[in-house]
């Protein structure tokens, strides 16, 4: 059994999300010791521990070469596998997930400037780096408007010029009213889902909390059968692909016709678990990191 586990977190958060800090304690109780450490720290000491698991690294987009370096060095310990955060870093992993068969939010990605592009033929569409965390240069923009066209351009440069992929998705309006539904899975198992509120107001970029995430509004949710079906495909693919994850979050959303659940993110880096929705949820997720 592992004895000293390090829970990587960012300068931003040195003592954890509040929602994570429960972790310690349950470690503890677990007689195991459960240390808080600032994965950009280059005093931290990771030989120290017998396992390094990924929790509140919000930061690592604007580091990302420093980020995946100091992952790799640690392939030996660290959870998720560094194969699959290296994976789940870039938002083109959906083209994967679509090459599977699982349905995939429509996504067009561009690689450089003078790619062409698709405003799509009615209602709102958002525009974003394959490379991000917590909607940053994020925009919600009308396919009515004259002028987004243009405005859409110059974010897509400035995403290209930095060396990301922009993304051009259509904004599904059912969540407005439905939100969006995450399903948690710890150790490749169906742990638990919460309902996620719309965060994007049209034409303006959203605020971050601390600079890293957005603050959200969190319900516990049920999910469909059909959603659930969907998100037990992704887990299979995942787990056939990189090996069992210790932990994933599933985030899905469904389409204008017929409700059809559709893959619009995977989360196996850093994400939120939700622990307080489901005071369960820690137990397990104490019990698999031990296993």
């Amino acid at each position: 059994m592992s004895r000293h586990i390090a829970l990587a977190t960012c300068n931003e958060l040195p003592d954890l999300d509040p929602d994570d800090q429960p972790l310690i304690r349950q470690f503890a109780e677990a007689g195991v010791t459960a240390t808080p450490a600032i994965w950009s720290d280059q005093t931290v000491d990771w030989d120290q521990f017998d396992q390094v698991i990924v929790r509140n690294t919000w930061d690592y987009t604007d580091h990302l070469p420093t980020f995946l370096e100091w992952v790799n060095s640690r392939q030996s310990c660290i959870r998720n596998s560094a194969e699959l955060i290296t994976w789940n870093t870039n938002k083109t992993y959906l083209r994967d997930v679509s090459a599977a068969g699982i349905p995939v939010i429509d996504t067009q990605f561009i690689s450089q400037s003078s790619d062409e592009w698709d405003i799509p033929l009615s209602g709102d569409y958002v525009v974003k780096p394959s490379v991000s965390a917590g909607s940053r240069d994020t925009l919600r923009l009308s396919s009515t408007d004259p002028q987004s066209r243009g405005v859409a351009q110059e974010l897509l440069d400035t995403i290209v010029a930095s060396g990301k992929s922009g993304m051009i998705q259509p904004y599904l309006d059912l969540v407005d009213t439905d939100g969006e539904t995450a399903l948690l899975y710890i150790g490749g198992e169906f742990s638990h889902a919460i309902r996620k509120g719309p965060l994007l107001r049209p034409d303006s970029a959203p605020e971050r909390v601390h600079g890293l995430y957005l603050q959200e509004e969190i319900t516990p949710r049920t999910p469909r059968t059909d959603q659930r079906e969907v998100a037990d495909r992704v887990m299979d693919y995942l787990t056939s692909r990189f090996g069992t994850p210790l932990y994933a979050r599933i985030d899905l959303i469904d389409s204008h016709v017929g409700q059809q659940p559709l893959v619009l993110e995977i989360e196996v880096v850093e994400p939120s678990l939700f622990f307080h929705t489901s005071p369960s949820s820690l137990a397990r997720f104490v019990e698999v990191s031990l296993s």
